[in-house]
């Protein structure tokens, strides 16, 4: 069920962000080309993340294939957002996309997409928080291998799975406001997404049970939080000094897409083939020969 989770949040995502890119002027489906090198990259970005913040469980003494059991759980979504940034600078070399244009429409989908996902915490019963009295507490079995020690049956714990589900989800219309108030662009809607998502983790991270590596008292997603809000901040600073303008287009110069219909030309309109045909044949009407339209100079 959780890798199920996931897959829809993928959908979701592409979806998503295929529109966004779409009205903005790029060619409809491209979003899977750039999906193609994003996912498995960001797939082995997640696994690599979690090894190397969970050392003990990995090379301590264990059988080194269990590195790559991914089937045995184990994904980081920080390590994801590196790896996936990896893929999409890949796909939009390849693609003639600009990296930030498909950062920004990418947004709103990919918090979308980890509220979706983070569904599977709740069928496999685990990150969950501190126990709690509070209504909405979770119960977790006492067989549970996360269930803390020393803590009596029926205890309740915070279901930080679904804080940050709902955080995700208020985070899209908090996001999509300031993209329609501000404009968002060059990267600054990316930047935002980072700022948000770094904020909430933050949060939720410290109030979790489950292990994880430790730097100078805080927990490493804590840490990876911090700096998730400082490239944040950092892009949007730069960029809006950088760019101060629209953005012209999604494309980079050179690469744009041009749609079909927009290159054919009717039999009842004149092209500008057909007026330059006309003026080089004949002449005007003092005998000279006839000049160039400036338009199809300038198209050249």
């Amino acid at each position: 069920m959780y890798a199920l989770c996931i897959l829809a949040g993928i959908i979701l995502a592409t979806i998503i962000t295929s529109r966004r890119l779409t009205k903005r002027g790029a060619e409809p489906g491209i979003v899977l080309d750039v999906v193609l090198w994003a996912v498995p990259l960001g797939i082995v970005g997640a696994r690599l993340y979690h090894v190397f913040t969970h050392p003990d469980d990995y090379f301590a003494g264990q059988e080194w294939w269990k590195v790559f059991a991914i089937w045995e759980g184990g994904n980081a979504i920080y390590g994801s957002l590196i790896g996936g940034a990896i893929g999409v600078i890949i796909a939009c070399r390849l693609t003639g996309l600009r990296f930030w244009s498909f950062a920004d429409a990418l947004a709103p989908g990919l918090l979308v997409a980890q509220a979706v996902g983070r569904l599977g915490n709740w069928f496999n019963h685990e990150l969950f928080g501190w126990p709690t009295d509070l209504p909405w507490g979770l119960e977790i079995g006492s067989d549970n291998p996360a269930f803390p020690a020393g803590l009596p049956e029926g205890t309740l714990f915070h279901p930080t799975f679904l804080y940050e589900i709902v955080w995700n989800l208020l985070g899209v219309v908090v996001l999509l406001g300031l993209e329609r108030t501000f404009r968002l662009r060059w990267g600054k809607m990316f930047g935002a997404y980072l700022i948000w998502y770094g904020a909430g983790r933050a949060v939720f991270e410290t109030i979790r049970v489950d292990p994880s590596e430790m730097f100078l008292g805080i927990r490493s997603n804590v840490w990876a939080s911090f700096a998730a809000i400082v490239i944040g901040l950092v892009i949007i600073a730069v960029q809006s000094r950088r760019h101060t303008g629209i953005e012209p287009s999604v494309y980079r110069p050179g690469r744009e897409w041009v749609p079909a219909d927009a290159e054919v030309d009717s039999d009842d309109t004149e092209s500008d083939t057909d007026s330059l045909d006309d003026g080089v044949e004949g002449e005007n009407a003092h005998g000279e020969p006839a000049a160039t339209s400036s338009s199809r100079s300038a198209s050249e």
